[in-house]
């Protein structure tokens, strides 16, 4: 195998891109200026040093010279403790910033649970989410926000995490919500409108 077919075997692998678009990838990588390839190299070399891993809400953030481990979001004192929102994926947070109605907290669960295949809970964070809200719970937790796709990965990842949680928050009066009217079915967060979800946020059940 050339390392052009490496390299659009690379791309294939990327979430959402086909063949098709991997091979275009991959030849526009072949008429880029090469000092442009080498800072691409670069980057990508150096990414896992300059972006790390939130140890509280385990979405991806630029360290920019700190290394508290912990992210912006999460160290900011000005938010709502009271709430936490629980989402598929890391993308899925800067369309809610955006949105400027949400301002509490975050989870990042690390993915979906498809309704054919029972192992995938292996995969997410299901501990992790179960210790933050036991943490969280002292410190005045009173909602739980399920911000999962609109499809039947997104709804059975729902009943997962409700079930989950169920003896945590047992003897706690916590509101579970979901997002409401504004997201149609299929939609994913991450490709949101900020309108549409300040109507989803806004709408929650």
């Amino acid at each position: 195998m050339s390392s052009l077919d490496t390299l659009i075997a690379k791309f294939e692998k990327f979430p959402g891109i086909g063949a098709r678009q991997a091979r275009r990838f991959a030849f526009h990588i072949l008429t880029m200026p090469k000092e442009d390839t080498a800072e691409l190299a670069q980057l990508i070399t150096t990414l896992h040093d300059s972006v790390t891993e939130c140890n509280l809400c385990h979405r991806y953030f630029a360290q920019n010279g700190t290394r508290s481990g912990v992210c912006t979001i999460c160290a900011d004192t000005l938010r709502d403790r009271t709430k936490l929102l629980i989402v598929e994926r890391d993308s899925d947070i800067p369309p809610l910033e955006r949105s400027g109605v949400y301002d509490g907290l975050y989870f990042v669960l690390g993915g979906t649970i498809p309704l054919l295949n029972t192992n995938a809970t292996q995969k997410l964070r299901g501990g992790g989410l179960k210790q933050t809200v036991s943490e969280r719970l002292p410190e005045g937790l009173s909602e739980i926000i399920l911000a999962f796709s609109v499809n039947p990965d997104g709804e059975n990842t729902e009943r997962y995490v409700r079930t989950l949680l169920a003896e945590v928050l047992e003897g706690h009066t916590i509101t579970i919500s979901h997002l409401g009217r504004g997201l149609s079915t299929g939609s994913e967060l991450e490709y949101a409108d900020p309108e549409t979800l300040r109507n989803a946020l806004k709408n929650r059940q």
